[in-house]
């Protein structure tokens, strides 16, 4: 992973974040969150992978269900947010995969191995997100 300031203005950056063959992302997001002291910040990113894990939330169960991509894929599409639950940044992602025959498949970003390379982006936001436990759905979810 590297990742470099490319902007900063009144206190907020911009970084671009480039993930290497191997790095997993949410761990690497998580990273860079962390060192930087993000606690709002948006998201985007285009790439591929060799594997990823995406989920789904089931309403009913109140939880998230694991859909497992064994097989090289594009990221078409990578958004998310950073934001503070209990003090510490949390990393949010959903995002759209490309497979082979143009078909595609969607959801919230569990874990995904980088092949051959990952572009970020991450914008601070300037007012400070904070995350609370949604009391019906058990999510942390943005409070204003």
């Amino acid at each position: 992973m590297h990742s470099k300031l490319v902007y900063e203005n009144e206190g907020l950056r911009t970084f671009v974040v480039i993930l290497d063959g191997g790095d997993e992302v949410m761990a690497c997001l998580r990273q860079v969150a962390e060192e930087q002291n993000l606690s709002g910040a948006q998201i985007t990113a285009i790439g591929a992978f060799s594997d990823a894990v995406i989920t789904y939330f089931d309403w009913e169960r109140k939880e998230y269900l694991p859909n497992r991509v064994d097989e090289q894929v594009e990221v078409a599409s990578l958004v998310g947010d950073i934001a503070l639950s209990d003090g510490e940044p949390t990393v949010h992602v959903h995002l759209v995969l490309g497979r082979r025959d143009g078909s595609a498949l969607a959801g919230h970003l569990g874990e995904a191995h980088v092949r051959p390379t990952l572009e970020i982006i991450i914008t601070e936001t300037p007012a400070h997100l904070r995350k609370q436990k949604d009391p019906e759905t058990g999510l942390a979810l943005i409070r204003l």
